[in-house]
């Protein structure tokens, strides 16, 4: 079995971990940011596929002691890199982390990029371009207590970049942040599902596709692995076409998604009409102050501005206010929950939570809060 690392968002690797295993990861172990696991080819081309939580799948091809720039160049020649990367390949390293020689990533990435084109020249004659936008092989150096763990990234542009979402708003949701909600929510596809504030549509469209079983990396162009030399192009396109085929046609209940900006509205549509779900949700350009329950019951999820890079000149306060008002009035039968990265705006709200997770939005340290309303 391979060795595999799945980089997640801080706070997320438990539930990371979880999703993982019900792929059918073996051996998981959280570590920082990430979780370590094991499977075969076809595991790694699945969690691609499939995971609804992770950045990057790195695939593990070595470990070795590294101290400084001469441990690395000879750590890195002892792997045969034609297993991995030919000539007429794009080549892109990345670095995480540092010893107290090597403490500049920059240089990390140079004399790592130097070892393995050294190799190639010998054996080759050509070694591979550089590039560090689109390479078709990336290689993931990371340097922790003086042990340099090399990978590859097997997965290119990061997985919460599904593919769907072209027009985005001005504080956009990562689409694995909010997959990672709606699971934390415990939301199942015969509960009804409103978002109030949608933005550009992430938290609906997270949600409709969780509930018509829509694997999330369906829609894109890519994935890092196709480019290498040991692709196996008919397992892939096998498990490719078991995800069409595993989609459902309808959903029994309804999603529905709202904001108060006409302009933002129409984002999310073109959002939802760029993966064929558009017939799924209902949006609706409408003031938080309009809104009522579209259903005796269901979960109500949203993520209102935190006076941090949006609404920093508004009076916020009564926005939160206007929420837990609108909430306790007109949502009864209904389990709420608000992200939110400012806790004296949260306070405004004016509602008893009945459980806080601690997550990250981005470099934002937030709390999902959980609201029972009776």
């Amino acid at each position: 079995m391979n060795q595999y690392f799945a980089t997640v968002a801080r706070g997320l690797e438990a539930l990371a971990a979880q999703e993982l295993t019900e792929l059918g990861a073996q051996f998981t172990e959280i570590g920082f940011c990430g979780v370590f696991f094991q499977g075969d080819i076809e595991l790694l081309y699945k969690v691609n596929l499939w995971a609804r939580l992770p950045f990057r799948i790195l695939f593990e091809l070595t470990q070795f002691p590294c101290a400084d720039g001469d441990d690395l160049f000879e750590g890195l020649q002892q792997i045969d890199w034609s297993q991995y990367l030919t000539p007429e390949l794009t080549l892109a390293v990345t670095v995480t982390g540092k010893t107290e020689k090597l403490n500049h990533s920059h240089f990390t990435a140079v004399q790592a990029k130097r070892a393995i084109v050294d190799q190639q020249q010998k054996q080759f004659g050509a070694r591979s371009d550089i590039d560090t936008d689109n390479p078709a092989v990336r290689v993931n150096i990371h340097i922790h207590q003086e042990v340099c763990t090399v990978s590859l990234d097997s997965s290119g542009n990061s997985l919460h970049r599904r593919g769907y979402r072209p027009a985005v708003g001005d504080a956009p949701l990562k689409e694995s942040l909010a997959a990672a909600l709606i699971k934390i929510s415990g939301w199942q596809p015969n509960v009804a599902f409103f978002d109030p504030l949608c933005g550009s549509g992430t938290l609906p469209m997270e949600a409709t596709m969780a509930g018509l079983n829509i694997a999330p990396g369906i829609f894109r162009e890519q994935f890092g692995f196709e480019s290498w030399p040991s692709f196996n192009e008919p397992l892939f396109d096998k498990l490719f076409k078991a995800a069409e085929a595993s989609e459902l046609g309808e959903l029994t209940v309804p999603i529905l998604a709202s904001d108060h900006n006409w302009a933002v509205v129409e984002q999310a549509k073109s959002n939802a009409v760029s993966c064929g779900i558009d017939r799924h949700i209902q949006f609706a350009q409408k003031e938080l102050a309009d809104v009522e329950a579209p259903a005796d019951s269901g979960v109500l999820m949203c993520n209102p501005p935190y006076g941090i890079r949006l609404g920093r000149n508004e009076d916020l306060g009564d926005f939160y206010q206007l929420l837990g008002d609108v909430l306790k009035q007109r949502f009864k039968g209904w389990t709420a929950y608000v992200l939110s990265g400012n806790k004296e705006l949260a306070k405004s709200i004016g509602l008893r939570s009945a459980a806080r997770t601690a997550v990250y939005n981005g470099t934002i340290p937030c709390q999902l809060m959980k609201y029972e309303m009776y």
